[in-house]
């Protein structure tokens, strides 16, 4: 039954953009949604199988929540959120969901467990299921339902790392991608084609660095000792689709195509982006 409401949905998904880009120009291929990690990471899945064929491309981005002005106020939408876990990591499930301004109304002991009752905002919980299987060690359960709106919560911390952007495009080199495992965690393995603007990895530092993953090594009639020795690189991480919505920033994509899946900035250009965020900050 799961499987054929995402069928169905990705269906829908197909004919809504099959009709709205009929009288559009047919080079126009690619498609931008936002989208939770969670269920619509499968529904995404099955909706690019549909949309393949037809020559389209799904760009997603971070999603957002919808707010309402109530009494001339700004709210927000809230999550009841209950949460089963042994009581050895009670305390990590609750940091990690005080930074997401969670307030905690109900605790209870059942089974060997610690029931914990919270209510969230529904944008606190984006990219918090990652979080809560390693906090657990996929001990626990969680489940949420809507609650109803409240006033704005404030801001919410985001990710705390930066990405490694690639500067230009061309085929990854081991001796690229060497020079580059200490300045954080790479996504991509040697031999790959790239494109400018495609994050290639996680910054170890809170600010985006751009990256040449691409370098090769100059050849020179000198040899030594050093240079004879093999390059030892550390494996990528592996991103899948729902990993990487729950990873990346307001600025960021994820591109998803018949043969892989990719993150990229929204805005390629690394000119582009330092004029767009002068922008936004006057």
């Amino acid at each position: 039954m799961k499987n054929f409401r995402s069928a169905l949905l990705a269906a829908a998904l197909s004919l809504v953009v099959a009709a709205g880009s009929a009288t559009a120009a047919q080079a126009t291929t690619k498609i931008r949604v936002g989208a939770s990690p969670t269920p619509h990471a499968e529904i995404l899945k099955v909706a690019n199988d549909v949309l393949k064929p037809q020559g389209y491309e799904l760009q997603i981005g971070k999603p957002s929540v919808i707010t309402k002005e109530i009494n001339g106020q700004k709210c927000e939408p809230l999550e009841a959120l209950t949460i089963d876990v042994p009581p050895e990591f009670m305390g990590a499930v609750m940091e990690k969901l005080g930074t997401r301004k969670a307030e905690m109304v109900n605790m209870t002991d059942i089974s060997g467990y610690t029931r914990l009752e919270f209510i969230i905002p529904a944008r606190g919980l984006i990219g918090f299921r990652s979080e809560f299987l390693t906090a657990t060690k996929g001990n626990g359960i969680m489940y949420h339902v809507f609650h109803g709106y409240a006033p704005w919560k404030g801001e919410i911390p985001g990710r705390t790392r930066g990405s490694l952007v690639a500067f230009e495009s061309g085929t990854t080199t081991s001796y690229g991608i060497f020079n580059l495992q200490d300045r954080g965690t790479m996504f991509i393995k040697p031999g790959e084609e790239i494109y400018l603007g495609q994050v290639v990895g996680e910054s170890n530092r809170d600010v985006d660095i751009d990256v040449n993953p691409c370098k090769k090594k100059h050849l020179t009639n000198t040899r030594s000792s050093a240079s004879d020795e093999a390059l030892r690189l550390t494996p990528p991480q592996e991103m899948g689709l729902e990993k990487s919505l729950e990873w990346i920033n307001d600025d960021e994509l994820v591109e998803v195509t018949p043969k892989s899946i990719r993150i990229r900035k929204a805005i390629l250009d690394k000119h582009d982006r330092k004029k767009a965020m002068r922008r936004a900050q006057q």
